[in-house]
């Protein structure tokens, strides 16, 4: 079985593209996912499948979310190895949870303008991309900052953000999956 990573863009967030995750857990289901565990409202799952292509099991997830639901979320599934890589990759520390996000872009940014998001940033935030994630310290919190609302426009790329204490849940939740079980 491969154990996945889902983080869904979008959804819930300001009353648009209501999804509870009881719901999603069952439609994944359907589709053959095991294991499903969602965390938080905003569209983080973790599940396992036997399904190895996750270009073609996302687009899959979102089709069967427009049809149960009426709208299709963009779907970013990861690896838990490439989930984990973004984890060691990170170049800030970790113990500010609130204050470090991590960015999965759909694709490698080609043209992104850095130069722009240097001219917006505050004097305590720090930055960088790494592949298909854009990491952000914004230690004065995302919600002050300019840089943040821009990221997305300015690397090129569709995103999705999720703090340090997010990701670091998620990468527990799928590591649990491989953990042998009490009496093993």
């Amino acid at each position: 079985m491969n154990t996945y990573i889902a983080l869904f863009r979008g959804i819930n967030v300001g009353g648009n593209h209501i999804l509870p995750m009881k719901n999603l857990s069952k439609v994944l289901e359907k589709m053959g996912c095991e294991k499903v565990q969602t965390y938080i409202q905003s569209g983080n799952v973790v599940f396992q499948t036997k399904e190895s292509s996750t270009n073609k099991l996302a687009d899959e997830i979102s089709t069967k979310i427009f049809d149960h639901f009426g709208f299709k979320p963009k779907v970013l599934l990861l690896g838990i190895k490439e989930f984990q890589q973004t984890i060691n990759n990170c170049p800030f520390k970790t113990e500010e949870g609130k204050t470090l996000h991590f960015y999965f872009l759909d694709a490698p940014a080609e043209n992104p303008h850095l130069d722009k998001l240097e001219t917006l940033k505050s004097p305590t935030e720090q930055f960088k991309l790494h592949n298909k994630v854009f990491y952000l310290y914004a230690p004065d919190g995302i919600g002050r900052s300019k840089m943040a609302a821009k990221v997305e426009q300015s690397l090129g790329v569709p995103a999705t953000a999720r703090n340090w204490n997010t990701v670091s849940k998620l990468i527990s939740l799928a590591g649990e999956y491989n953990r042998p079980s009490e009496g093993q």
